[in-house]
């Protein structure tokens, strides 16, 4: 799929239902390792629990995925040489293009003829977990659910900070954090911001996890915690977006 942005066409992952009815739509953002087989993997599965699931590429302004050839199994060896090549494409994604394509991600969805009137949800992985949370800041009138998963980048010192846009967030929240994602007083940051907001919200450390969780294709992977985060995810995604 090509979805019309205001820097160009991003490509993008869909999956959903087959069977000629509408379904709620979550828009899906990918970690730092960007669109690829898990990725698309765990967007099948969300969209056989009854949604329409829309990853697009993040790294579109650089091309097509895969943007960065990456090794079939990122390890604790090869990760630095990764990321290394990861870094300038992270580095370009500043918060005004994030919430300049969150606007194009969210009315490209919605229009969908498969995508059900009434609320979307957002959810990302690593870095995705804060473009989540942005795109809810940008389109209140449209998100009303957001999760994150060992989220990247959500609390930070510069003035753009993810975290600060907390008050114009009207959906739910779930953030679930591996062990060293997030200080301390970084978590108690991020409760004081959605407190503040009055954002019906939950942050939960995942025992025993580390940063990725949720990778299958990465040497942090945990199906405990992937099995947690469904667990997390489903019934959030569920209360907030299907009619009573």
């Amino acid at each position: 799929m090509q979805i019309p942005t205001a820097d160009g066409r991003a490509d993008a992952f869909a999956a959903f239902p087959d069977d000629g009815a509408r379904h709620p739509g979550v828009l899906l953002y990918m970690d730092a390792f960007g669109v690829r087989p898990v990725i698309e993997e765990l967007a099948r599965e969300l969209a056989g629990h009854g949604y329409y699931v829309l990853v697009p590429n993040v790294y579109y302004r650089r091309g097509a995925s895969p943007v960065v050839e990456l090794p079939e199994y990122i390890s604790e060896e090869n990760r630095p040489e990764v990321f290394g090549k990861l870094m300038p494409l992270l580095q370009e994604h500043t918060a005004e293009r994030a919430v300049s394509d969150a606007e194009a991600f969210v009315d490209y969805l919605c229009a969908q003829p498969e995508v059900a009137d009434g609320p979307i949800g957002t959810t990302g992985y690593c870095m995705g977990a804060a473009l989540a949370l942005r795109t809810a800041a940008a389109r209140p009138d449209r998100v009303g659910a957001v999760a994150g998963f060992h989220p990247g980048m959500l609390v930070t010192d510069a003035p753009d900070s993810p975290h600060l846009a907390a008050d114009k967030v009207t959906a739910r929240v779930h953030l679930g954090l591996a062990e060293g994602d997030l200080k301390p007083e970084a978590v108690a940051e991020l409760n004081k911001s959605f407190e503040t907001a009055g954002v019906e919200h939950s942050i939960e450390l995942y025992p025993g996890s580390v940063h990725g969780f949720t990778m299958a294709d990465t040497s942090a992977f945990s199906p405990e915690a992937l099995k947690r985060h469904w667990d997390r995810l489903l019934p959030l995604l569920d209360r907030a977006l299907r009619a009573d």
